[in-house]
């Protein structure tokens, strides 16, 4: 991380050079999460979200430093299959409103290595926050060769427990537990 951080902190220097830390937005085009459960031990069921929204103040000098924050609509969920959608989105589930949002804030980050981190963060699912931890990885800072901008990618995992945020039903017949993968890109601002 320490020469991805050198190269980042070099565009940043370049980019702004009044400030330490910088203004990403998600590349909504780019910024995918993808869930995994078990389904009765027959097979793994994925879904998504993706087109969501959301900020990281990245800082190239002191990594640890940084912050993200995303949100999204439950209702932009996919499966690949309407009625389970539907199902997922009725009292059995999460009983979803147009409004009712999915929302992750960083409250710390922990960096370990050269171009990893663990994002520690409030996770708001289903009116329930939980604190959860991202096992993050930097995988390029550099400059977008078309958009001509300082420009970031990150993957991510965690794993969550759904009993933990109302939505356990049929548990444990339906694996409790989510595999998530994040895979964002962000921009500089302006």
């Amino acid at each position: 991380m320490k020469h991805t951080l050198l190269t980042a902190a070099a565009l940043m220097a370049f980019a702004a050079p009044t400030f330490a830390a910088e203004t990403y937005t998600l590349d909504s085009s780019h910024s995918q999460i993808i869930f995994s459960y078990d389904h009765l031990g027959f097979s793994t069921t994925y879904g998504m979200f993706s087109g969501f929204a959301g900020e990281i103040q990245f800082d190239a000098e002191n990594p640890a430093a940084s912050s993200v924050s995303v949100s999204m609509p439950v209702m932009s969920m996919f499966t690949g299959w309407e009625k389970r959608d539907a199902h997922f989105m009725s009292a059995d589930f999460f009983e979803a409103s147009a409004d009712e949002m999915v929302s992750f804030t960083s409250t710390g980050i922990e960096v370990t290595g050269d171009n990893t981190a663990l994002i520690t963060g409030d996770l708001t699912l289903n009116g329930v926050t939980q604190s959860v931890v991202l096992d993050a990885k930097m995988n390029k800072a550099d400059m977008h060769p078309m958009a001509q901008k300082p420009w970031l990618g990150f993957d991510a995992t965690t794993t969550l427990i759904r009993s933990d945020y109302g939505v356990g039903n049929f548990a444990p017949f339906v694996g409790d537990e989510v595999n998530v993968i994040i895979s964002i890109e962000a921009q500089a601002e302006g």
